[in-house]
């Protein structure tokens, strides 16, 4: 019962949190060693978009999805006998505070990403006139 009704939140978080974690630290080890090594900048090159993505949808859809869905389960009443009113509107809170930072960080990568290429595409279209 305990189970049932707090591990599967906490479980589910977790889940949509590793998702992304072994492109990060790939795409994290590239942009550290992306100024040095030239494999390292193609890897950062390759893997940012989709990475970029792939973050954008876990963290900036699926978890504020299911934190509204976790938050609606605890708010009807249904786990009261069993999590506590605070530890719940606790989780959400945290949670929601963390999926906010992260929203922040992937579009500002995503606003970096754009001038990246912007800046490019105006060196190409320089040389060619």
């Amino acid at each position: 019962y305990l189970v049932y009704h707090g591990a599967v939140a906490i479980l589910v978080l977790l889940a949509l949190a590793e998702v992304t974690s072994l492109c990060q630290n790939l795409w994290t080890l590239a942009s550290a060693r992306r100024w040095d090594v030239e494999f390292a900048a193609k890897v950062y090159d390759l893997l940012s978009p989709p990475f970029y993505a792939l973050y954008t949808v876990v963290r900036g859809f699926l978890g504020p999805y299911f934190v509204y869905r976790m938050f609606v389960f605890y708010a009807s009443g249904v786990a009261d006998s069993v999590i506590p009113k605070w530890v719940w509107v606790s989780w959400v809170f945290v949670v929601f505070v963390a999926i906010s930072v992260s929203v922040m960080w992937v579009s500002n990568l995503w606003i970096e990403l754009y001038r990246e290429r912007k800046k490019i595409i105006e060196k190409e279209v320089r040389y060619k006139l």
